[in-house]
């Protein structure tokens, strides 16, 4: 249920901030939309009157997520997804800020279709929504969009989604572009034509499946091209969607050598690996596909050293019509706002990463690349605040859902920890009872 915006403190929590290496206990204050404080004993000190006192008992009170890379239907696929029901999964899952993809109908690689998700946002989203813009005009890898009129017009990034621009011409011109509007470029790494009719990880597994494979050097070759690129350029790069160790190695070096270049990983390939296909289970059929368990422990470690600056859903939604198929013929997604703070808990609760790590990855990190407000608890920061409950253990049913489609890998899981509160601008949006 949506609250007002009376002064609200979370008292005797357990704070986790990363902009301010922050954790340990205390009180937050959020009153007029921001962070008024976050420290001890603010309660002892007084409050305005008429304030909201919520006793979080040790519960971890943290920036709200923000999910840089989730398709939402709208325009042109509201089927699938719409900003209203999105925004009510995001909330769900401690989400206070999407960044969705570009390839709507029509695609959004003009200034007209940025106000107009802007703006349709706005009347119906109870979280925040910024859209990235199409890198290339209708997502076909040959012209390059108007950058600098999508970026003042609201655009905070550039992307085809999921498809690889191949062409390294048009690629170095988009950098280079960028790079005077100190714009970041987002890229999906992998070469469409050794992917081919590929519809897992390229292995044993597939084999014995009979599945057609995906290679990891189909992404590792499209990442070490980028890398020349940008290092030809200067521009900011961010890897939209890293599975594989060799993939790292590659990031290493450019990191190691200079280059601004950042990497996200999704939630599906840190907590799941090809072996959870199973019996040609369609709802782990991913673009890029799952890996190896060697591969999603070296994400994880990547992850946990900061070479890996975000973890995102790569929320997909899909419909019944296109996952109830053949494996090959299914379409590829799978959704994961709502899931994708309870699934990376995993990781915490299996001592392979802290909360610090986890919630810089999820907010802090993401806010900083993208230049947007919030990651933080600083006092004047927008008030976009989570309440995680760590510990209670819970199975997930898909008719629980709030996203239009169902499709989750993680339908019947066993979890540990869910978002119990989230607050947008000063108001509560999710409660869990």
């Amino acid at each position: 249920m949506l609250s007002g915006n009376r002064p609200i403190l979370l008292a005797n929590a357990r704070i986790v901030d990363p902009a301010r290496d922050l954790d340990g206990p205390g009180d937050v204050l959020i009153a007029d939309g921001v962070v008024r404080d976050a420290r001890r004993d603010i309660a002892a000190a007084g409050v305005p009157e008429g304030t909201d006192i919520i006793n979080c008992a040790g519960k971890i009170v943290a920036p709200g997520l923000i999910d840089i890379r989730a398709f939402v239907g709208e325009p042109g696929a509201g089927h699938r997804e719409t900003f209203a029901s999105a925004s009510r999964a995001a909330a769900a899952g401690g989400i206070t800020t999407i960044v969705c993809q570009p390839d709507t109908s029509p695609v959004i690689d003009n200034s007209a279709t940025v106000d107009f998700v802007l703006r349709r946002a706005r009347d119906t989203a109870i979280v925040n929504i910024h859209p990235m813009a199409a890198l290339t005009k209708g997502l076909a890898g040959k012209e390059m969009t108007e950058i600098g009129l999508l970026k003042a017009a609201g655009a905070v990034a550039f992307t085809d989604g999921a498809r690889s621009v191949m062409n390294a011409r048009v690629m170095r011109r988009a950098l280079t572009y960028a790079r005077d509007f100190d714009a970041l470029i987002v890229h999906h790494t992998e070469d469409a034509h050794l992917v081919g009719e590929g519809v897992m990880n390229e292995g044993e597994l597939s084999a014995r499946l009979g599945l057609m494979g995906i290679p990891a050097a189909a992404e590792a070759m499209v990442l070490e091209r980028d890398m020349r690129l940008v290092a030809l350029t200067g521009g900011r790069y961010h890897a939209a969607s890293l599975t594989c160790a060799e993939s790292l190695d590659i990031l290493k070096r450019a990191r190691d050598a200079g280059l601004r270049v950042t990497a996200s990983a999704s939630i599906n390939h840190l907590t799941l690996n090809e072996n959870d296909i199973g019996p040609y289970r369609t709802f782990l059929k991913l673009s890029p596909p799952l890996r190896s368990e060697d591969d999603r422990r070296a994400l994880v470690v990547a992850l946990a050293s900061g070479l890996i600056d975000v973890v995102m859903s790569d929320h997909n939604p899909q419909d019944v019509e296109t996952k109830r198929l053949p494996f090959a013929e299914a379409a590829a997604g799978a959704i994961g706002l709502e899931t994708m703070l309870t699934a990376a808990l995993r990781l915490v609760h299996n001592a392979e990463l802290d909360f610090k790590t986890l919630i810089r990855a999820m907010s802090t990190r993401p806010a900083e690349l993208l230049g947007l407000p919030g990651g933080s608890l600083r006092p004047g920061a927008p008030a976009d605040v989570i309440v995680i409950d760590p510990d209670t253990p819970w199975i997930l049913d898909p008719a629980d859902l709030k996203s239009q489609c169902k499709n989750t890998p993680f339908d019947e899981s066993r979890f540990s920890g869910r978002v119990v509160r989230t607050i947008v601008g000063g108001r509560t949006v999710f409660e869990h009872v």
